[in-house]
């Protein structure tokens, strides 16, 4: 795993390569200090990941990871910051980013590492609770024609969405835990998403 960090402090930076190369099979590649860096070294290394703070001075890290995601859509950018602020949440769902984590949940950026280098989009759980309030005054109707899911398909990606166990859902729908884990495993087929997490993520995306 590649990596570039940007933060603006550098003993943030510093400290997170020596905890990421000890803790992973990982190379960090480069650090920088504001946005603009970050896109200068994104252009330069093509990390496998940018990790990345958001408040910065001169260009942000979420103005930074519009222009790179504009460049390389497969960017894998996860930022990793202080602000739980639902603004920054909403921006970088809208802009792709892989991920946004707190830096106070420090177990967890390890973790979050692997599961974006994996594939997968990861937002903490103090994001992820709150991304259905967050999100809803905002929020359309889903589409879920545009993504050939049926009716019921559709229902059980908003229980999903809403944070539903299979149990809960099961309850909810009449249908049986066994069913409910069925319908979502073709679900995540159809969809080509790996997780309910990506499957959460994909349906307030979708509603833009």
């Amino acid at each position: 795993m590649r990596l570039v960090i940007v933060d603006d402090d550098s003993l943030v930076a510093v400290s997170l390569k020596t905890i990421i190369e000890a803790g992973e099979d990982a190379t960090v590649l480069a650090t920088g200090k504001n946005g603009a860096e970050a896109v200068e070294l994104y252009r330069e290394h093509h990390p496998d990941i940018l990790l990345m703070d958001i408040r910065m001075e001169g260009m942000t890290g979420l103005e930074a990871g519009k222009k790179i995601l504009e460049e390389d859509p497969q960017a894998r950018i996860l930022f990793l910051t202080t602000f739980n602020d639902d603004e920054y949440i909403r921006t970088a769902l809208a802009i792709g980013a892989k991920g946004y984590i707190i830096k106070q949940d420090f177990d967890g950026i390890l973790p979050a590492l692997r599961a974006v280098y994996e594939g997968q989009t990861v937002f903490g759980d103090q994001v992820m609770d709150r991304l259905p309030d967050m999100l809803s005054p905002k929020k359309q109707a889903f589409s879920h024609e545009d993504y050939g899911l049926t009716d019921q398909e559709a229902e059980i990606v908003t229980c999903v969405a809403d944070g539903l166990s299979n149990k809960e859902i099961a309850e909810k729908l009449y249908l049986s835990e066994g069913t409910v884990r069925n319908y979502i495993s073709t679900i995540l087929s159809k969809l080509d998403l790996r997780d309910r997490t990506n499957l959460a993520i994909f349906y307030y995306r979708s509603m833009k």
